[in-house]
């Protein structure tokens, strides 16, 4: 009985390539193309340079601005002598412009304004509840030891009655002032004039003990 010999599969042809189902490719699937996704990545990359180039243009822009060179105290009216100008980067704040600082000098502080900060219109009023009706501007002339070294335009300072002689105890007289002006100490031993602003209605009493040497202030700190 004899067996037929069945052809090898994969066999080698003529010219020594595979025939047969290992010669086949399995099919690739075209790629599918996404042009909504392409044009997205282009518009993308073209922002994000037109964002660079207009943040490095915006870098070089400068404006004129004004800064406060003094400490400027709640209620108080602005001054020549506290302003300066400074150029600064264009950042798009609001900063109150050089060219409007005789318009700000006629203004009055809203806020108490440090030194070296850029002046915005939101700092400003152009009355003072501190000068209106109902307050009086005093003058202080003191000894060392009646007022606290260091006083500026713009502090907050009580104004206590101290006794002489008597013995009664010192008392307020005024609880927050606001310290109008600082002058120089002058050749006649004493610390200097002070003005400060206080309610009208104790003025009289203030100026009564002033001129008899028991008037004393102490700053508040914290209540600037």
């Amino acid at each position: 009985m004899r067996t037929s010999e069945k052809p090898a599969v994969n066999a080698t042809g003529p010219s020594g390539a595979l025939s047969g189902p290992a010669a086949r490719k399995l099919p690739v699937p075209p790629r599918e193309r996404k042009p909504a996704l392409a044009a997205l990545a282009v518009l993308l990359i073209l922002g994000g340079a037109l964002a660079t180039t207009l943040l490095v243009m915006r870098s070089g822009d400068r404006i004129s601005a004004i800064r406060v060179t003094q400490q400027i105290g709640n209620g108080q009216q602005i001054t020549p002598q506290a302003l300066e100008e400074v150029q600064i980067a264009d950042t798009g704040i609001a900063y109150v412009p050089w060219k409007s600082r005789f318009e700000v000098i006629q203004t009055f502080a809203a806020v108490t304004i440090v030194p070296g900060t850029l002046l915005t219109s939101e700092m400003t009023v152009k009355a003072s509840e501190e000068l209106g009706p109902g307050k009086a501007k005093v003058g202080l002339a003191l000894k060392p030891g009646q007022v606290p070294a260091g006083l500026h335009e713009g502090d907050r300072v009580q104004i206590v009655h101290v006794p002489g002689r008597t013995q009664t105890q010192a008392r307020v007289l005024a609880q927050s002032a606001l310290v109008h002006s600082v002058g120089e100490p002058g050749r006649t031993g004493l610390a200097g004039l002070v003005t400060v602003i206080v309610d009208s209605s104790v003025s009289p009493e203030i100026l009564g003990y002033a001129s008899a040497g028991e008037i004393a202030i102490a700053e508040l700190p914290g209540a600037r």
